[in-house]
């Protein structure tokens, strides 16, 4: 059975397999070929590249990547959908599907299985996902925090997620801060709720994260420590979230933003990711901190 086209297909194939749509796995496919294709322009696939599928569905814009990629690793946490995938892309060669959670996946396993040896860049893959609200946070981190980060990632995503991860100083939040310390965000397209099948409350949006290759110059984990600790009271001036998150005393915190060139007075979503740097390794300097 071919991939779905159309609403009333997929209306029938899942009806042919005693299906409905989930909720509570966020389940809301995608079926506008051409807005398929924008998705997948936006992973900017190649004939060499592997892709990693976070939630394929019924495989609509898996097909869609399959046409372009070396290969596509479809992970589905549904088994009804792993199902429904075995049949929808059995003309695709070039396709694995994988039951698991994704938050659960062996990464590591799953590359050094797929990823061509010789390629130019070991371990660089590309990952295209759709992600319901609950896992979006968790599923960006696992692979931004890898030690085998992917090369980009285009996330479907809650427009108001997209606004937050693409936010400038000012507008920061923890997530922003976690997603620009690793990657470059920008705006790929936007999704109105009725392009999908069942349409969600809300509108949603494709970030393109562009994973960057310098090596940023703090340790990433004292980086994060700082972070968390400024954000944990962001309504607070820094010198003040500083000293709760750090444990030390408000004195210490605003000598150690001092040290970093920072105003104490400020608030942990006006700092640019450099400021982060700067003040987590003025931490690293600080005793006891």
């Amino acid at each position: 059975m071919p991939v779905p086209t159309t609403v009333s297909a997929l209306r029938g194939l899942l009806e042919q397999h005693g299906l409905r749509p989930k909720k509570s796995l966020g389940q809301n496919f995608l079926i506008s070929e051409a807005l398929l294709q924008a998705v997948a322009r936006a992973a900017d696939i190649g004939p060499d590249d592997v892709v990693i599928e976070v939630g394929p569905g019924v495989g609509t814009l898996t097909a869609q990547l399959a046409r372009s990629a070396r290969h596509v690793i479809a992970v589905e946490i549904d088994p009804n959908m792993v199902a429904i995938l075995r049949d929808t892309l059995s003309e695709f060669g070039n396709v694995t599907v994988i039951h698991e959670d994704i938050l659960k996946l062996d990464l590591n396993g799953v590359l050094d299985r797929y990823m061509a040896p010789g390629q130019p860049i070991p371990g660089r893959y590309k990952v295209v996902a759709n992600l319901p609200y609950y896992i979006t946070s968790a599923v960006i981190r696992k692979f931004l925090e890898h030690p085998r980060r992917p090369g980009i990632l285009a996330l479907m995503v809650q427009e108001e997620v997209a606004q937050r991860i693409l936010a400038a100083p000012g507008e920061m939040s923890l997530l922003a801060v976690s997603v620009q310390f690793y990657a470059v965000p920008s705006l790929a397209m936007k999704l109105p709720a009725g392009a999908f099948y069942p349409a969600p409350k809300v509108d949603s949006a494709v970030v393109r994260l562009t994973v960057r290759n310098d090596r940023r110059m703090v340790d990433p984990k004292l980086f994060f420590r700082v972070a968390q600790a400024g954000f944990g009271q962001k309504r607070k001036q820094l010198r003040n979230s500083l000293a709760a998150g750090l444990a030390i005393s408000p004195a210490a915190g605003e000598s150690i933003l001092d040290s970093a060139g920072i105003d104490p007075q400020r608030r942990a979503q006006t700092l640019t990711i450099e400021e982060w740097e700067r003040l987590a390794n003025a931490v690293s300097a600080e005793p006891g901190a």
